[in-house]
């Protein structure tokens, strides 16, 4: 079964500097039937200005993925880590007892556009901790695994039964890829247009897949795809 999240549906929220599109219910956006997806409980599409960004805020108990797709996002935090993520790079914080932290566009000049990416953890109470790793992913690379309970050379590490997938296409290009019919899997257009089961998906657009046993894609244009395979929906 495969079920269309039309981008125009999702939450939307403009503070000036930041724009954000809210796949889920957050902050003032609520809507009962979309709380998130198995796991996967925040999925914000955020564009922030130059010199601009989210002041010292905490959080617990949540895992924390952040994926830079255009500039450059500086992080600082309780734990004491100071860094800039640039574009294709990925972080993740596991919240567990509790961080600070702060985020901003290191840039005084271009814009920042990232996806802020909410999972709930399989254990409560964790130290917190942090990581960020450089994946390197191209045109005709199929799905590139960037996050996972058991990490990997490119991907951070979950604690969670969650796995965390970017592929990039050219337009034209064909991706076919295996899913378990066991398992919740939710597809995201973070750029582009792709055609999915005769069905078109521009930037923004999700599609939520359940007892599907192979996902076939096709680019209409340069595309850039996340796809999250999480555990069974009950």
């Amino acid at each position: 079964m495969i079920t269309i999240r039309p981008a125009a549906t999702r939450g939307y929220s403009n503070h000036g500097w930041l724009e954000s599109y809210h796949s889920f219910s957050f902050a003032h956006y609520y809507d009962p039937e979309h709380m998130g997806f198995s796991v996967l409980r925040v999925l914000n599409q955020d564009r922030v200005a130059p010199d601009h960004g989210f002041p010292s805020h905490g959080h617990q108990n949540m895992e924390i993925i952040s994926y830079v797709l255009e500039g450059a996002l500086a992080h600082r935090d309780s734990l004491g880590n100071g860094s800039v993520i640039q574009a294709g790079e990925v972080q993740r914080m596991s919240a567990g007892t509790g961080i600070i932290h702060s985020e901003y566009n290191a840039s005084p000049s271009e814009e920042l556009r990232f996806l802020q990416i909410w999972l709930l953890p399989n254990q409560t109470g964790i130290a917190p901790s942090y990581e960020q790793r450089q994946v390197e992913i191209n045109a005709g690379d199929g799905f590139v695994l960037i996050a996972s309970p058991h990490g990997a050379r490119n991907a951070v590490l979950l604690h969670q039964d969650a796995y965390v997938s970017v592929a990039k296409l050219k337009a034209g290009e064909s991706l076919t890829h295996n899913l378990s019919e066991q398992r919740a899997v939710y597809l995201h257009v973070a750029a582009g247009q792709v055609q999915l089961s005769q069905q078109v998906l521009n930037e923004g657009d999700a599609a939520k897949l359940q007892a599907e046993s192979v996902l076939n894609v096709q680019a209409l244009q340069a595309s850039e795809l996340l796809l999250f395979d999480l555990p069974p929906v009950h």
